[in-house]
């Protein structure tokens, strides 16, 4: 039985070009990434599709259809997306992030919040989260909770000013906002 699966898997390489699953899916996520990054967004998502066949769980490429979705303005479908990614990994920041705008965006102020302070657990520099959190917690009547979150925020990056100015970028880099920021 083992000498069939490994002539199994041995023709499966062959035929993919010698590559593994895992390098294919890398390849299409890359593609993925510079497409993205081009402005291409059909090829994009066609290649972040590719990436999910050859790895169902590969949460950079399920991120970055969940943002594709969220800048289309299809909040429900981003947020499965994110759903799936965090399903692999929940620590994974930027499907962190990103959850918690689309939540706030549609009004769950208290699950934005909370899901804030999970991106803070697992990345405490992350200045952008710190000051939507204190925004968040300011709006949710903690005046003093939000006031010491935003100095935080401010202390990790005194450039900050606008709490929605970037989010992670395609493959779960950072976007420069206006401000300069470098760090989601």
């Amino acid at each position: 039985m083992a000498i069939a699966a490994s002539g199994l898997l041995l023709l499966t390489v062959a035929a993919c070009g010698g590559k593994s699953p895992a390098q294919l899916a890398d390849d299409a996520l890359a593609a993925g990434v510079a497409a993205h990054s081009a402005g291409n967004i059909d090829e994009a998502k066609r290649q972040y599709e590719l990436c999910l066949t050859h790895d169902p769980r590969q949460k950079v490429c399920l991120y970055d259809l969940g943002l594709i979705a969220q800048t289309a303005g299809q909040n429900d479908v981003a947020e499965n997306y994110y759903r799936v990614s965090l399903a692999t990994d929940p620590d994974y920041s930027p499907a962190l992030f990103n959850l918690a705008l689309v939540r706030a965006g549609l009004g769950d102020v208290a699950g934005a919040i909370a899901i804030y302070q999970h991106v803070i657990t697992v990345d405490p520099g992350n200045a952008k989260a710190h000051l939507n959190l204190g925004v968040l917690l300011r709006q949710a009547g903690d005046a003093a909770g939000g006031d010491a979150e935003i100095a935080n925020a401010l202390q990790l990056d005194p450039t900050l000013t606008d709490p929605s100015a970037a989010s992670p970028a395609p493959g779960g880099q950072a976007i420069p906002a206006p401000s300069a920021t470098t760090n989601p």
